[in-house]
């Protein structure tokens, strides 16, 4: 198990794209990461899909919700380290990985040029109905299409060349919210608890329960550590991933 730190130098990534189906994914499946990439350098910027208004508490409409949900988005990005936010402004509860969606992101990725992006993984979690709302699933499946090919395919969207957006390759998909069998790493977040609680702290309007909620993203980090560390290990507090290669120096032609 190695830390974010570790994996940046290891794996080279110096520019990072975070993509969230709604306001709080992020922060949920990434946050104690995340904020250890931009404290040991990495330049993070986060990418939120959804205005997250089909959901919360005490609303005075989805117009009002998707102000609220922006601006707690914005301040859970200032506690992980993040220096920016992008809202794509696709409707909560209606997203499907189309061509729109993907071009969005397609554009947003050529011009962060990341060397990893983050998203919800794809494939459905039957253990976690939760973690596999079906925007998590879009979103994640979006992400990966734009990743490859079309990110790096100079004639898919070739508006975006005009416009200065060049064609580039992605290094690596780290999605969170994995089933299980496609668990393939666990970041070592011990120290970072507290940024992520406090990135979760942000987004009030989703939480009735803030110690229930406390308990629960705790506990979880514990039994990703202890399933990644094994019996007998002593305690301690991991995210965990399915890290994806996309492009590495013996690529050829997609292959």
């Amino acid at each position: 198990m190695r830390t974010a730190a570790q994996l940046a130098a290891e794996f080279g990534w110096r520019r990072v794209l975070a993509v969230g189906a709604h306001p709080d994914d992020l922060d949920f499946g990434a946050a104690a990461t995340l904020a250890g990439l931009a404290e040991a350098g990495a330049h993070v910027e986060l990418c939120v899909v959804t205005d997250g208004d089909a959901g919360g508490f005490d609303s005075a409409g989805p117009a009002a919700m998707t102000a609220r949900r922006r601006q707690e988005q914005r301040e859970a990005a200032r506690s992980l380290g993040a220096a920016e936010v992008h809202f794509l402004g696709e409707r909560d509860g209606h997203l499907e990985p189309d061509h729109r969606v993907r071009r969005a992101l397609v554009a947003l990725m050529r011009r962060v040029r990341p060397d990893v992006v983050l998203a919800p993984h794809p494939e459905r979690d039957w253990e976690s109905m939760q973690a596999s709302h079906p925007d998590h699933l879009a979103c994640g499946e979006a992400v990966v299409r734009a990743a490859y090919p079309a990110v790096e395919n100079p004639y898919a969207y070739p508006e975006l060349a005009e416009q200065g957006l060049e064609a580039f390759r992605i290094r690596h998909l780290l999605l969170y919210a994995a089933p299980a069998a496609r668990r393939t790493l666990a970041v070592d977040v011990g120290g970072w608890e507290e940024r992520k609680i406090a990135a979760l702290n942000a987004h009030l309007s989703q939480h009735p329960d803030v110690p229930g909620m406390h308990r629960a993203v705790r506990a979880l980090m514990a039994r990703r550590h202890r399933e990644a560390a094994g019996p007998g290990a002593p305690t301690g507090s991991a995210e965990a991933f399915h890290l994806v290669t996309v492009n590495h120096e013996a690529t050829f032609a997609g292959f």
